[in-house]
């Protein structure tokens, strides 16, 4: 099963969508097995992509995998002022941090209660599931956003329209039906564009490089 913050804040109920967001390399710079909030910080563009998110009334959501616990490098209490500032961070910019869901687990690790294959580690799509079940959003109606193909494999797998920031993070490149994203973007905020022009009752044009140009 997926793991989630325990403080996790609900959203309304009902079967809208949501913006589902990976952590490291898309929302915040890339900075490996980071649990210090001092050192969280938000990638280039992130702060205006949360404005604009956060226009759309559709819960925002944070999911990520947390090899590091399974690895031993931080226990599962850590996470939870990663949730504190990443909470604050999305007020900063004048969003509301609707859930922060992660998986502890790694089939190499070398905490056994998390060294294991599991269901919700992305690729696979079983935190995704979990976070709409707990916070009562419609998967088919989502949006997954991430940096590398394994959140877009997860976002397909769950139903997701998938967006790919393309910003130097995916390294393999192994492509099939369930890792091809919808869209590819450069950074964040040109992500969020996407999903604001997808709202609208006919999708904005598309330019050349694939992004819905905003109303």
């Amino acid at each position: 099963m997926a793991m989630r913050s325990p403080t996790v804040l609900s959203s309304p109920a009902g079967l809208h969508g949501a913006v589902l967001l990976d952590k490291d390399g898309t929302l915040l710079e890339n900075v490996p097995y980071n649990v210090d909030p001092v050192q969280m910080r938000l990638a280039p563009t992130a702060g205006d992509a949360l404005r604009r998110l956060a226009r759309l009334d559709m819960p925002l959501v944070v999911v990520s995998n947390q090899p590091g616990v399974a690895l031993g490098r931080f226990g599962m209490e850590a996470l939870h002022a990663v949730h504190r500032r990443l909470g604050e961070l999305f007020l900063m910019h004048g969003a509301r941090l609707s859930g922060f869901f992660y998986c502890p687990h790694h089939p190499a690790g070398t905490v056994p209660d998390y060294a294991r294959a599991c269901a919700c580690r992305k690729p696979a799509p079983g935190m995704l599931r979990h976070a709409a079940s707990v916070l009562g959003f419609d998967l088919r109606q989502s949006w997954m956003i991430g940096d590398i193909l394994d959140d877009v494999e997860a976002g397909n797998r769950a139903g997701c329209s998938t967006i790919l920031v393309d910003c130097g993070n995916e390294s393999e490149w192994v492509r099939d039906a369930h890792r091809t994203p919808d869209f590819v973007e450069p950074d964040l905020d040109h992500a969020a564009r996407v999903v604001a022009a997808g709202l609208q009752p006919t999708r904005a044009p598309l330019t050349q490089a694939g992004m819905a140009v905003p109303p």
